[in-house]
């Protein structure tokens, strides 16, 4: 009965806590079991407080008993991308680079300040790419594994954070989407991610390098527990000064309501462009017919600039990073780095402030394009990603030369890099398999705070077309590796 709790929604699982079917305490120890008998193979986790978790498993029992119920996130377990502080747990950010001392969490992070008000129980903390910017090679905790088949690529940078939902380790994540590190590693292990609206979301106690870009954002196995999630970790903090004072309101009001007559605009240079693979193509055209099926009508739109998303958001956002490093970290201890992640960061260190400079205004550009399209329709559409994941060692980032390196550049990002550098809020949702039984995504974009509509389509996409119940036969899977 345990491990068949694992397999219920965030939703179902905190109605039978509400109404004490179960307790919190059973939850957890599922998980738990989970992770003890899996994450030796697939590398989610860096650390994970049982203890601690069971405690508060305990205490949300004896709260629930007395009547003192907070609402559906209530004993329900998680994890984040070790790179948001949590008090009693080390801050590692996956790297060699930090000394024991350095790891120490001074606080905890805003989001899981609201997560504990809502009574939600942290597990632990999820591996992740090099300081949560993508390019490890070598992982200093484990090489994270896709649970579809632990041979492929779980994307980055915040891997651990889609690969525990998928391999129903915890019910939900928090990750760190700066160009796509939330939506890629929920495509491409098949759960959802929402990377929502610049500001939306208060990143108070997290590293983030990336200062013009960085959102805090929820992965989970379904729409409705995302959109849960948000409402709890949104909203204005005084201590984030770049956080929005708009209102938050209800994310999960309106999940139900028809999409009929919503007008959708799918991106013509990501959906049929040429990086695109045929079988991505087809499963998108697919996913399309089922928006019909409900009542959408579907368009195109063409943003020709978003092709240069990438180059401009690599040179902006990477100099952003490597400020950072350069005199804290880069000089001293380079030796300490992976390889792929000092690479990174020595080469954005040399951009030129007049290269950053034009790259910052060329960004203005972009955005205006995207935003533009945003205005016009109730959500832009396209997959997620333009191809599916690959082995291990064919997604590392090693280039042989410049036209391989554009390849690479692109085939990884376009898909999700114009809507980082608009900094609007954006959904993956699983749309099918590849024919290695890989997931695939489709993703949907909207003009900013406009998270309640995403949330809308994605879940009446997802009701439809049912993807969300699939899900990674483990002891099939990993016997087989």
């Amino acid at each position: 009965m345990s491990d068949e709790l694992t397999v219920l929604s965030g939703g179902e699982q905190a109605e039978l806590i509400r109404t004490r079917k179960i307790s919190p305490v059973d939850l957890v120890t599922a998980y738990l079991a989970r992770i003890d008998k899996w994450d030796g193979v697939l590398r989610a986790w860096i650390t994970v407080d049982g203890d601690r978790a069971l405690a508060a498993a305990r205490m949300a029992e004896k709260d629930i008993a007395a009547g003192n119920y907070r609402g559906p996130l209530h004993g329900i377990p998680y994890g984040v991308k070790d790179q948001m502080h949590a008090l009693g747990f080390p801050t590692t950010l996956a790297t060699k680079v930090l000394d024991p001392e350095e790891m120490v969490a001074p606080c905890n992070a805003a989001v899981i300040e609201r997560l504990e008000a809502a009574g939600a129980i942290l597990l632990g903390k999820q591996n992740l790419h090099e300081f949560g910017k993508g390019g490890t090679i070598g992982f200093a905790y484990g090489q994270p594994r896709n649970p579809w088949n632990p041979a492929y690529s779980a994307s980055s940078s915040s891997t651990g954070s889609g690969i525990a939902p998928s391999a129903r380790m915890c019910t939900f994540s928090l990750g760190e989407d700066t160009g796509g590190s939330v939506r890629g590693p929920a495509a491409l292990n098949g759960v959802v991610g929402l990377r929502p609206t610049y500001g939306r979301v208060s990143r108070f106690g997290a590293e983030m390098e990336a200062y013009t870009t960085d959102t805090i954002g929820p992965l989970a196995r379904n729409v409705a527990d995302v959109a849960q999630v948000m409402e709890a970790i949104a909203g204005h903090d005084p201590r984030d000064p770049l956080t929005s004072t708009r209102d938050v309101g209800s994310y999960v009001a309106g999940l139900e309501h028809s999409i009929k007559g919503k007008r959708l605009a799918v991106v013509r240079e990501i959906a049929w462009g040429s990086g695109t693979t045929d079988e991505v193509k087809t499963v998108f055209a697919s996913a399309l017919d089922v928006l019909r099926s409900l009542g959408a009508v579907i368009e195109e739109v063409s943003l020709p600039l978003a092709l240069y998303a990438v180059p401009l958001q690599l040179l902006s956002t990477d100099a952003d990073v490597a400020a950072t490093f350069v005199k804290k970290y880069l000089r001293d201890r380079y030796d300490r780095f992976d390889v792929g992640t000092r690479t990174r960061l020595a080469a954005s260190s040399l951009i030129p402030a007049t290269v950053y400079n034009r790259a910052m205004r060329a960004r203005v550009i972009v955005r205006n394009q995207v935003l533009e399209a945003t205005r016009q329709y109730d959500a832009l559409v396209c997959p997620t990603m333009i191809r599916a994941t690959k082995p291990i060692e064919q997604e590392q980032e090693r280039i042989e030369s410049s036209d391989d390196a554009v390849v690479r550049l692109m085939e990884r990002r376009i898909g999700v890099y114009p809507f980082s550098l608009a900094n609007v809020p954006a959904i993956s949702v699983p749309m099918g398999f590849s024919k290695e039984g890989l997931p695939l995504a489709i993703q949907f974009a909207a003009k900013p705070f406009d998270e309640a509509t995403l949330f809308n389509v994605a879940h009446a996409y997802e009701r439809a077309a049912g993807w969300w119940r699939s899900l990674p036969d483990l002891d099939r899977t990993l016997a087989a590796a």
